[in-house]
C-alpha cells in the first residue's frame, strides 16, 4: 500500500479534529513529517516475519550463548 500525499491543509484538519490546532506555519512541516510516518509504515507493512514470535513470547537472559560463529 503506497504512502498517500498529504496536503498541508489535510494536516491541519486532521489535527484540528484530533484537538491539536496548529499554527499556519507549521501545516506544511506536520504535513510532512506525516507522510514520512506513513511511507515508514508502508514499508514495515511489506515485512514478512514468517514464524517470528511476538515480542512478547522473548525471555531475556534464557537464550544459550554461544561465540562460536
Amino acid at each position: 500500500m503506497p504512502a498517500m500525499d498529504i496536503t498541508p491543509p489535510e494536516a491541519a484538519r486532521w489535527a484540528a479534529r484530533a484537538g491539536l490546532p496548529l499554527p499556519a506555519d507549521r501545516h506544511t512541516a506536520v504535513a510532512a513529517t506525516a507522510h514520512h510516518i506513513q511511507s515508514v509504515v508502508a514499508v514495515l507493512r511489506e515485512l514478512d516475519f514468517g514464524d517470528t514470535a511476538p515480542a512478547g513470547a522473548y525471555r531475556a537472559g534464557e537464550g544459550k550463548h554461544d561465540a562460536a560463529v
